[in-house]
């Protein structure tokens, strides 16, 4: 991409904030100001002045002021506002894709999807609003003893660059349907439709329950020490999630993770080879994130009877996927969101050549735009456990597939790292399903399917891919605290009239 790229995009979005979201007022940040990127040209599309530690702060306090009137509004008026909410993104849907393919580099199309799903799980967590129940405890005497969740307070929401606007909405539904207040702080890297959606829906919420406040590092330190803060959740890699926990700790702040996987599809003898391979295609999840997904089954282990035929018909699909602008309607692949992970994509595809995997497709600039951070969709095959691309993420479009003979064998290179996000299983035999399916060490298990979630169903990883679970009721009763009453009735004396 051409370092001299300064060409501003304003005219394309004309109706973007670029001030902080501090607790339902939009004021200049006091941190560090930076320009924000199209990485598909290299054109400018904004200058930010970051938060700061005073904005966190007054965010931080209006929030502990305002979610307590918000809680006891109940969960009906809660759900109420925010399915409005879920309503004011869907009708501004191609102006949030727009800002997300520009700011991102995903397709347009798969933004679009993100903006739906975004306002989709809004309104799940607007419907399970009331099902943050308590419970009664069997006692005697008379006495009464009874269990009720209240909210827990702040919740700050950390999210990742890959799907800007469908996390900022989806992440900050949860805790506000449990009565919180939140802080939704969106990846430096891609920020923009973060600070929109907030111009969209700023009137719906009570003064000072919501703030989006941008920056890098500093910031996300600074929320995760916070003593105001209760919860932090983070949608981000390994590393950041360890760092997330050391920040925490002590302030003791309750955690919710959702990190990096290295996930394995296996392609058993006796599986539907053609779905197979449409399977394994879609579990990179290329036409949406161009492979920088953590939930991307990145791993193929397949039998060694249906290897050749597994390579070369992944290989034809890759070659067949059509990269360019990702503002365009027809594109089906956009671009890297970042110049460091670009970086961090070429230099996996040298080491796993230098290491003696076998290029089956993509891996070159070939067929690619000429500016930008293209890498076409590429394959490996002849990869061992031992390499870095087998045991690595490498989030972004890189595939890796393994031969196997011997079931045990197989699955102790599936469950071999310490991650456990995803996988999933091909298989004709509900026997061989059942089986792998208790074996493999996962959060969340395909079968003859990838990618694909499902309302309600919860979503999180074992081992290092994370802390609890999202998308469904848990996430929701995650941003609550149990409190426990027992009450005893005056005691009627006889002896009194």
């Amino acid at each position: 991409m051409p370092e001299s790229a300064e060409r501003a995009d304003a005219t394309r979005l004309p109706n973007l904030k670029t001030e902080q979201f501090v607790a339902g007022i939009w004021r200049e940040g006091s941190g560090p100001e930076r320009q924000i990127k199209a990485p598909y040209d290299g054109s400018l599309l904004a200058t930010i002045k970051d938060a700061g530690r005073q904005e966190l702060g007054d965010a931080v306090k209006a929030g502990r002021d305002a979610h307590r009137a918000w809680w006891r509004a109940g969960p009906g008026a809660r759900g109420a506002t925010l399915r409005q909410a879920a309503n004011r993104l869907r009708e501004n849907a191609d102006e949030l894709a727009l800002i997300d393919a520009l700011d991102c580099g995903n397709p347009l199309k798969g933004m679009k999807f993100d903006v739906a799903l975004g306002a989709t799980l809004i309104d799940y967590f607007a419907g399970v609003a009331a099902e943050a129940k308590g419970e009664t405890i069997p006692q005697r005497d008379g006495k009464i003893t009874y269990v009720r969740r209240d909210p827990v307070g702040v919740v700050a929401r950390l999210v990742a660059f890959n799907h800007p606007l469908m996390f900022a909405a989806a992440k900050m539904a949860a805790p506000l349907a449990a009565g919180n207040a939140v802080i939704v702080k969106p990846s430096d890297e891609t920020p923009l439709s973060a600070l929109r959606m907030a111009a969209l829906i700023e009137d719906l919420f009570p003064k000072g329950l919501l703030s989006v406040l941008t920056g890098g590092a500093e910031l996300g330190a600074a929320i995760c020490g916070h003593e105001g803060i209760s919860a932090v959740g983070l949608i981000g890699s390994v590393n950041t999630g360890k760092a997330v926990l050391r920040g925490g700790a002590d302030t003791l702040k309750r955690t919710q993770l959702e990190l990096g996987g290295k996930n394995a599809l296996v392609i058993c003898e006796d599986a539907d080879v053609d779905a197979a391979i449409a399977g394994a295609v879609k579990g990179m999840n290329l036409g949406w994130t161009a492979g920088q997904s953590c939930g991307s089954t990145s791993r193929i282990l397949v039998h060694e009877s249906l290897h050749d035929r597994v390579v070369e018909g992944i290989a034809k699909a890759f070659s067949d996927i059509q990269l360019g602008d990702p503002t365009d309607e027809n594109t089906e692949m956009g671009c890297l969101s970042t110049k460091a992970q670009y970086q961090k994509v070429t230099k996996y595809i040298e080491q796993a050549l230098s290491e003696g995997a076998v290029l089956a497709a993509g891996g070159d600039p070939q067929g690619v735009p000429s500016d930008g951070f293209f890498v076409r969709p590429t394959l490996f095959s002849g990869v061992k456990p031992y390499m870095k691309i087998a045991r690595e993420e490498v989030f972004g479009p890189v595939l890796s597939v393994l031969s196997w003979r011997d079931e045990s064998e197989m699955l102790d290179v599936v469950n071999g790292l310490d991650v456990g996000l995803t996988a999933s299983v091909w298989t004709e035999d509900l026997n061989t399903a059942m089986r792998l399916t208790d074996l493999i060490q996962a959060g969340y298990v395909w079968v003859n399917d990838s990618s694909d979630h499902y309302l309600g169903a919860p979503f999180g990883g074992v081992k290092n891919s994370g802390i609890g679970r999202e998308e469904c009721l848990e996430e929701l009763l995650a941003y609550t605290e149990q409190k426990t009453v027992t009450i005893v009735p005056k005691q009627h004396d006889p002896n009194k009239q």
